[in-house]
């Protein structure tokens, strides 16, 4: 490797979406893969010993998810440069990336000339989306102010998530049916959806929820 190489790490808790990486990059001219790990934690600790020029790193992982791991990237190695890479393209997902300081955000389906690309202008301190990813962050800065729940209609649109009828809801929220029926008119209209189902997956696609939705019915309030 030249001595001008790119030094770049790849996390991944994936063995095999790691080795992927890896072996795609291993053979590009000026670019040395000087270590991987398989979560956040291991990616901090290996970013403050090596000292990477770029870090490649996925979102979802265990002990530390990646935006965790980018804080304390950020934080400890301002110099090197967080590329996420990740399947996930929500909002909330992108949100959590960008502020905690990563400076790139690919999707899996991005091709080795677009990866190539993406690590060298990353380490040059220029911003890297997919193009997926810029038309969510430009569609939402076009958005109109969204509107938030009360912590009412919070616990509500929880508990449709857990998968609990009316009348459940009501009984652990000591409420009335009817009260549950009114909070979900208002949290429909609020997130301009028509059911239950699509009210929970708005709501965690915009960070109102941090829970996996569990309903089973949909329909009506």
């Amino acid at each position: 490797m030249p001595q001008d190489a790119l030094r770049v790490i790849v996390v991944d808790d994936h063995t095999v979406m790691r080795a992927g990486v890896v072996a795609l990059l291993a053979s590009e001219p000026g670019i040395d893969i000087v270590g991987e790990a398989g979560d956040g934690r291991a990616a901090v600790e290996l970013v403050e010993r090596l000292d990477p020029d770029v870090a490649l790193i996925d979102l979802r992982m265990p002990v530390l998810d990646g935006a965790s791991a980018t804080t304390e990237i950020v934080a400890a190695r301002p110099r090197t440069r967080v590329l996420i890479l990740t399947t996930y393209d929500t909002d909330a997902e992108i949100e959590r990336a960008v502020e905690a300081g990563a400076i790139g955000y690919l999707l899996k389906d991005t091709t080795r000339d677009q990866l190539v690309d993406a690590i060298r202008s990353a380490s040059r301190g220029e911003t890297v989306l997919a193009p997926r990813v810029a038309q969510r962050l430009v569609a939402r800065m076009r958005r109109p102010a969204q509107a938030t729940l009360t912590a009412r209609e919070t616990d509500v649109l929880g508990a449709v998530a857990d998968g609990l009828s009316n009348v459940e809801i009501g009984r652990r929220l000591v409420i009335a049916e009817a009260t549950v029926k009114t909070h979900l008119l208002r949290i429909f209209a609020k997130l301009d959806v028509g059911d239950r189902t699509h009210a929970v997956v708005v709501a965690l696609d915009r960070g109102l929820l941090n829970r996996g939705p569990r309903c089973d019915r949909d329909g009506p309030p």
